[in-house]
């Protein structure tokens, strides 16, 4: 497996590892719902460093991440942008962040799960434009910083003074005798920050929120608030057999020009399933890839849920059928050879925290 560079500190908080896409990765140093409740209520800090970073550079560079994902992008070199990387037939192959340093330099961040995949896929759609396409997801690190308390965290360990940053918007900083990407960004649905840059300086930003009391927190209660505030997460809500209309992700898809567009649009009248969320009415907890029914009828599948720290009851994010999508709808869930009721109901399971305004 591979590691972060943050690995040893991992292991010196004797922290719970696991495999997850490929890298030896903290579920949790105390438990899930403490670090779930830091977050919350405090601050939190996740080692995010095995995400990947693919750099597109070149005098065609706008022009071909244009092609390649779902949103508009364009020169505004303060906005990150949430896309979607789409095959032909206009599946998700990926979700991603988009950062425009310039229109020649552009920085596509991805899931680390689909870092080889997406390189692939993007240097197989390179024509004639004058472009370089490089993998540079080993040379950087990773952290976000999550939580009410974050913005005055991160005031302490960078100098933000020149800056004010909103939800989605970035700046490159100098820190140390270097640079740094300060992104207002993050998956937990709470106000926070995500920071980039080589591996020496991302040490040094985790060593200096752990002496400030910032909560480390592992990839479990990383999962339980992205589900809490309704963020889909590759290979669960969003795969190369889902579009993005199916994923309620129709916000990310302003552009008619790129790969699988026309797909997409064409499907639009035509859905046979979509992303609901579910609440159970009898006592039980619906996981990933428990089937749904209506009476004997199969009609979709569970792709999260949990009973979280902040509820009482058991949620769950599903696809299904289309007929079937209402909201109030009583259906079953299969739960271990036993049906439980349960309801379909908006997908909101908290109001998301976002500093859009500052």
């Amino acid at each position: 497996m591979k590691t972060t560079s943050l690995h040893q500190h991992h292991i010196d908080l004797h922290a719970k590892m696991v495999d997850f896409g490929g890298f030896d990765m903290p579920l949790y140093y105390s438990n899930i719902t403490p670090e779930h409740l830091a977050v919350r209520q405090h601050v939190g800090m996740f080692d995010v460093s095995h995400m990947g970073e693919i750099l597109i550079t070149g005098l065609d560079a706008l022009l071909l991440v244009n092609t390649l994902v779902s949103n508009i992008i364009t020169d505004n070199t303060q906005k990150v942008t949430y896309a979607l990387l789409c095959n032909n037939e206009g599946n998700i192959i990926d979700d991603l962040l988009v950062y425009v340093f310039d229109t020649q330099k552009i920085l596509l961040v991805v899931n680390a799960s689909n870092i080889e995949k997406d390189f692939q896929w993007i240097v197989s759609q390179k024509g004639h434009e004058d472009v370089e396409i490089k993998n540079l997801s080993d040379t950087y690190s990773q952290i976000a910083i999550q939580g009410p308390l974050a913005h005055d965290i991160c005031i302490k360990m960078i100098d933000m003074s020149q800056h004010s940053l909103k939800f989605m918007e970035y700046v490159v900083t100098p820190y140390l005798d270097s640079y740094v990407i300060l992104s207002r960004t993050g998956y937990t649905g709470e106000d926070g920050y995500e920071i980039y840059g080589k591996h020496n300086l991302i040490t040094s930003l985790w060593e200096k929120a752990m002496t400030l009391g910032v909560t480390p927190c592992g990839l479990g209660c990383r999962d339980t608030l992205r589900f809490e505030a309704s963020l889909p997460l590759y290979g669960h809500e969003l795969s190369d057999s889902i579009n993005p209309i199916e994923a309620g992700l129709n916000f990310a898809v302003k552009s008619e020009k790129f790969i699988g567009s026309e797909k997409i649009h064409q499907s639009q009248g035509a859905l046979t399933k979509k992303l609901v969320g579910i609440k159970m009415l009898e006592k039980g907890i619906p996981r990933a890839d428990y089937l749904l029914f209506k009476g004997e009828k199969e009609i979709g599948f569970i792709t999260t849920g949990y009973l979280l720290p902040t509820q009482t009851t058991g949620l769950a994010l599903a696809y299904v059928t289309i007929d079937e999508a209402y909201l109030l709808n009583e259906i079953d869930v299969d739960i271990r050879g036993k049906k439980l009721k349960c309801q379909i109901v908006k997908k909101v399971f908290m109001k998301k925290n976002y500093k859009k305004g500052e």
